[in-house]
């Protein structure tokens, strides 16, 4: 079920121990193709790209940036665990993340740039806008879904090995393999 996050602390809707975040800016004139040049850039960056799981925030679920109204406007959607605080700390002692989302954000109306994380943190509470609807077709935290998939990885290397076959027939194994052959 999602529920408007509580506190001042905690912007967004939340589903579990998730919760959407959501940010819009204008982009600043004649530099929407610059910025969706550093965008395609940072898509290419350890951490960013597609199936590379090695970003330096870890209770992120997803990011997006999405240009629209002719490059004009700029969103920031993302989904991540724990505590709102929690994040923005990770964020703002990730000196890589915090680097790349400086190369981007110094592209939009309003952006002070570095170091003054205090005026960071002010010109993102100005950009949150929270869901009108939120939801989540996953359970977990991103910790959760990682050793899960860590766990099957390891269950299809005992299925491949020789000696398996015997090992698998105990009855106790039963709801295991019935499972895995979904």
């Amino acid at each position: 079920m999602a529920t408007p996050a509580t506190g001042t602390s905690r912007p967004g809707v939340s589903v579990g121990p998730t919760s959407e975040f959501s940010l819009f800016f204008q982009v600043k004139p004649g530099e929407g193709k610059v910025l969706r040049i550093a965008l395609e850039a940072l898509q290419e960056t350890p951490g960013y790209r597609p199936g590379d799981y090695g970003m330096a925030v870890a209770t992120i679920h997803e990011a997006r940036f999405v240009l629209f109204d002719d490059d004009t406007r700029l969103a920031f959607v993302t989904s991540f665990d724990g505590p709102w605080d929690a994040y923005m700390e990770d964020f703002f002692t990730s000196g890589p993340t915090l680097e790349l989302f400086d190369v981007i954000f110094r592209h939009v109306v309003g952006y002070a740039g570095l170091p003054d994380l205090a005026a960071l943190k002010a010109f993102i509470f100005d950009a949150q806008q929270t869901a009108a609807a939120y939801a989540r077709n996953y359970g977990g935290t991103v910790k959760e879904i990682r050793k899960a998939q860590q766990v099957f990885k390891a269950f299809q290397q005992v299925l491949d090995h020789p000696e398996a076959a015997e090992a698998l027939q105990h009855p106790a194994l039963r709801p295991l393999l019935d499972e895995a052959a979904d």
